[in-house]
This record gives structure tokens, sequence and C-alpha cells, in this order.
């Protein structure tokens, strides 16, 4: 066999089992398999989960943060700096800053990424074919998946719709959308339009940023129930994603409920970004300042499927991250005081199998026999501490292949 985990908990107050991986994929899950591998290793009793997502992570403008150091830390501010920065950007240099990022998440433990490079005018392609390059150059590591992002909007940017379609033409596998980024609420609507029609014509997912405000007073931010509504007429359920989703955080549980109820009818995934979120969010607020986070428990309880990532790595829009899941996981468990038991299990669930799905990777995910071999070891014996510890990876396993070996470990959590 191509490898043999043994000794592995993968889930809590059960014996340790051993596990079987074949031609990169998971054969058998029981305890006390024997036979030849290629490379065993011994977990010793700790916590494996399946491989960490990155949902949606900006990679050609991460790490810019001292290129152009922001002074009021405003979204508005964000954009206006990118947009300066973006027109500098060398492909070179994109390349570089991308690897240094992409392979902070191969340590953390990320086996697959939704990255989201800017198509505009600005800088045009750049983002996209980057993208591409390291899409091949990663593929050992992990699979990534490309949005072609119109950051800067469709209508308001001529030209863009354009570069859109190249960018779908050589190869993005998911079509973005900004619709706040446009002049009035018609020509939000119009965005959203088009970029259905394009992934349409295409067969493929959606995924937009949307409603990224502290409340609903600019219907250009409010546009979640637009969005559900237009996945339910065109029969895209479970292929819309929507990422930020903060304005909805600003009203009551009784205004909120018929869009949560639209968003589950629509089957639509939430990506909350709490870093990048909180960071920008309620900073106009002068009493009782809001956190800028989605109504995560009421989505949840609401039946919708909600996942989180890092978005943004240093840069005006977050100034912190390093690529790390867990990290973002448990910062999240903080703001949404998810720290029951149950409730840092469902947090966990979010940044793997939630993750998985709004990725579209569901069918192939999670660690069960047939499915694709994406492991994580951890230096922990509780898969339950994983967001308390932030652990160690000791091994990732990339479709069988070990891709990571930490030596070092500490066994004060030893049963």
């Amino acid at each position: 066999m191509q490898l043999l985990i043994k000794n592995v908990r993968t889930s809590d107050h059960s014996d340790p089992i051993d596990i079987a991986v074949e031609g990169g994929r998971i054969t058998a899950i029981e305890r006390g398999i024997g036979g030849v591998a290629q490379r065993v290793i011994d977990a010793s009793g700790r916590a494996a989960i399946p491989g960490l997502l990155e949902p949606h992570l900006h990679l050609e403008k991460a790490l810019l943060h001292r290129r152009m150091p922001a002074r009021s830390g405003t979204l508005e501010e964000a954009i206006r700096i990118t947009g300066i920065l973006k027109g500098k950007q060398e492909r070179e240099d994109v390349l570089a800053r991308s690897r240094q990022v992409l392979d902070m998440a191969v340590k953390a433990g990320t086996t697959a990424i939704r990255a989201q490079p800017d198509v505009d005018v600005i800088q045009g392609l750049i983002g996209v074919e980057t993208a591409l390059q390291l899409k091949e150059e990663y593929r050992d590591l992990l699979d990534l998946q490309i949005v072609a992002f119109p950051q800067e909007g469709l209508l308001k940017s001529p030209g863009t719709i354009e570069l859109m379609e190249q960018a779908l033409h050589l190869g993005a596998d998911v079509v973005g959308g900004c619709p706040y980024n446009e002049s009035t609420r018609a020509d939000t609507e119009k965005h959203i339009g088009i970029v259905f029609d394009l992934a349409q014509k295409r067969g493929l997912p959606i995924d937009l940023h949307a409603d990224f405000a502290d409340d609903t007073g600019d219907a250009r931010f409010a546009v979640a129930d637009y969005v559900a509504r237009k996945t339910i007429e065109t029969g895209y359920h479970g292929r819309v994603s929507l990422g930020h989703v903060t304005s909805l955080g600003a009203l009551t549980a009784e205004e909120a409920k018929p869009i949560i109820d639209l968003l589950h009818e629509a089957d639509i995934n939430i990506v909350t970004l709490p870093a990048t979120d909180v960071y920008l969010g309620g900073r106009n607020d002068t009493r009782s300042p809001r956190r800028g986070l989605t109504p995560i428990r009421r989505l949840r309880d609401g039946g919708v499927n909600v996942t989180f990532s890092s978005n943004n790595i240093r840069n005006a829009f977050t100034p912190f991250g390093k690529a790390d899941p867990l990290l973002i996981g448990n910062f999240l468990a903080h703001l949404a005081q998810f720290g029951t038991p149950q409730n840092q299990a469902y947090v966990l669930e979010m940044g793997t199998h939630g993750a998985a799905r709004a990725m579209g990777v569901a069918k192939d995910y999670g660690i069960a026999v047939g499915r694709q071999a994406d492991i994580v070891i951890l230096d922990t014996y509780d898969v339950a501490d994983a967001l308390l510890d932030i652990p160690l990876r000791l091994w990732v396993v990339k479709r069988g292949r070990v891709t990571v070996e930490t030596r070092y470990s500490c066994d004060i959590n030893r049963r």
C-alpha cells in the first residue's frame, strides 16, 4: 500500500485506529491493519482531521502591508491603496508573494484553496495568470481553485466584462463578483445578472463578495435576498457562495429570518471572513460598535452552510494573518461566542466539511473509505482540542503523499 497511518484518533472518546491509503485514496479504516506499506506513520494516539481548506483567499494582494501602509484602516482606504498598488503589479513579485502565502498554508495543513485574483483594467489578468501557474506548480501540495474576481465592478469599470471572459477562457474555475462596487442599486443587480450569465454559459460555480457593510442603509450592500432569489430562479442551488455578508448581522432576528430562509432554500454557502470583517467593521459607530460579523448562529440554526477563511494576508484589508485556518477558527469562536464543546466542534466543522461544501468538493472529502487521502495529523490527542491548542501539524498528507513533516512534538496532552 502507499501509506499506512497507525494509532490515530479520528474522533474523540474512541480507541486509535489505522488508516490505509492506496492510489491517493483511503482504502481501509480499522484496527490492526497489516501488510507492507511504502510509508508508515505511527501517530501514537494523536488526532487526525481532514485537510484544512481556505474557501476565500486573495494571493496576489497578500504581503503588501509595508508597500503603502494604511492610516485610517477603513474599507474605502483599503480599496484606494490596493488600487494604487495593483497598478504597479509585476509578475515575478506577485509570484514570490503568492508562494510565501501558499507555503504558509501548506505548513498549516491546508490542502485546498479557492483563490480570488482581481480581474480589472488596473492589473489586467496578472492575478489569474500567476494563479494558473501556481495551480500547476503546487498541484502535489494543494488543489487551487481560481475565481475571476472583478473587484472594481463590472459596469463602473468598462472593459472588465471582456477581461472576465478572457480569464474564464484561460481556465478560471469560478465566476466571481463584487456587486456592491457599482454606482447604483440598479447596476448592482445588473452586475449580479452578468455574473450569473457568465457562469451559466460555462456551467461554473459563483462566488460573490456581498453585503459588506455595517448596515443595510445602502441598498448596494444588501443583496443576499436578491442573490438567493436569482439562485432559485436559475436553478443554481448549492453552486453559489457569498463572502462577508456582514450587513445581515445588523438586522434583528425578525428582519433577518426571511432572508435566512431564502438562503437556506437556495442552498447558498456563506463564507465569513472574520479577520477582515471585524477589523474593517463598525468604524463609524460611536456607541456599541458592531462586530462586523455575519450572524453565524442564526444562519446555522436556519440550516445555512457557513464556513470561514483568511481572506487577505497582511495588506490594507487585513494587516495580520498567516494562512492558518485553525488560527482563524479560534479567532472566530471568540467573536461568535462559540465556546461550548458543541459550538467548538461546529467551528471545526465549518473549516473542514463546511468549507468542502462551499468549494464543491464535499463528495470526495473527509476521512472515510473511498475518499481522497487529504489528512492532517495534529500534535494533540483529541480532535476537540484542535481549536484550543492550535497544535503543530505533525504530518500533512495530500492524496496519500506526506507533504509536511514536523519533527518537534510536545507530549503534555498525552493520556
